[in-house]
């Protein structure tokens, strides 16, 4: 009885075991990359290095909280590296040093702080709702629509910093307070700090949390993945909530923008240029499902986390950016691969 006992409660240990590694698999993938990385190069694991990727993640990974939900429910956006862009761009035009030589406005009053930032806000918002009101009422689909958005958005940016005699130039000379939003930070002990960036996107990842688990618009948002028929028989506003999504997303890739800006110091008509992607990849590689539905705000940060740490220990370990680019597309088509697999064992 002793050797069966134990029988059973070996076979119960390992297949809980099996079950905590498949529903972690990305993260336990995370810690032994990490872990690896910081053998072979100890400077990896050093505080300074994972405050600096902590800082990358955080825009990052405002940007997969704005795309997560579209992807929940069945929808795709393909503006939104465009949209932080652009919006990065209004924010920093507006936030120059009154004595720097080449202001796109030269002439504009001196603002307060958190008006530039809400009309980038804004600006992202628009563009959300443009999104959100042509896929919701006219029917277009998501990927078709979003794709013409990001052409709009990139024009338009364009034409924003396009200044004779200067042309479409870096926008530089942003004023101190701004940049403090991104790279100052709360001390901690010593010389530990805490960056300002790392605490909004704390802020926003449980902003997000709280709606998607404890909100009405939550559950519609996964219902609609699941099922929009089934949605609209129970009582679900399905346009309504599609442009909600995308008005929510629009104005997360506007903090995102601001951020971004701030963080480094300029911004340009080409900033955000692809990130659409990464957003997306890293929302498929922590779970978020291609097939609608399925998804938390916990996966899209792993999967940010998982991105970003693999970039960063590439470089540590002087591997050919053109490997790092087949490596990621590897990791990403892996991912699109367990997930398709999942929906069919559902099926």
């Amino acid at each position: 009885m002793a050797n069966t006992s134990t029988m059973a409660t070996g076979i119960t240990f390992w297949k809980t075991a099996k079950d905590f590694a498949a529903k972690r698999a990305v993260l336990l993938v995370l810690l032994m990359l990490v872990l690896i990385t910081g053998i072979f190069q100890p400077r990896f694991l050093s505080w300074d290095n994972i405050i600096n990727v902590l800082m990358i993640t955080s825009v990052y990974v405002i940007i997969a909280l704005g795309e997560g939900p579209i992807l929940i429910t069945k929808g795709v956006d393909l503006s939104a590296g465009r949209a932080v862009g652009l919006t990065a761009c209004i924010a920093a035009s507006m936030l120059q040093r009154a004595d720097y030589a080449s202001k796109i406005f030269p002439d504009f009053p001196s603002m307060p702080l958190v008006i530039p930032i809400l009309l980038a806000v804004v600006a992202g918002i628009v563009i959300g709702l443009f999104n959100g009101a042509i896929i919701a009422w006219l029917k277009v689909p998501p990927f078709i629509s979003t794709l013409g958005t990001m052409i709009i958005a990139y024009g338009a940016v364009s034409l924003y910093v396009d200044r004779p005699p200067h042309g479409a130039s870096p926008i530089g000379g942003l004023r101190d307070d701004f940049t403090n939003v991104a790279n100052g930070a709360i001390p901690i002990s010593g010389n530990l700090r805490l960056p300002y960036i790392i605490i909004i996107a704390a802020v926003l990842l449980v902003f997000m949390w709280v709606l998607l688990n404890k909100t009405r618009l939550g559950k519609n948002i996964y219902a609609i993945g699941a099922n929009p028929e089934a949605a609209v028989v129970s009582g679900v506003s399905v346009k309504r909530t599609l442009i909600i999504v995308y008005v929510i997303a629009g104005a997360l890739y506007g903090i995102a923008g601001s951020l971004q800006a701030a963080r480094q110091g300029s911004a340009t008509n080409n900033l955000g240029f692809g990130w659409e992607l990464d957003a997306i990849s890293a929302c498929v590689i922590g779970g978020v499902s291609t097939t609608g539905g399925v998804g938390t705000v916990s996966g899209m940060l792993t999967g940010v986390l998982m991105l970003t740490f693999m970039n960063n220990a590439l470089v540590f370990l002087n591997v050919s950016p053109y490997w790092q680019n087949i490596i990621k597309g590897l990791i990403i088509v892996s991912a699109v691969a367990v997930d398709i697999r999942k929906y069919l064992r559902k099926r």
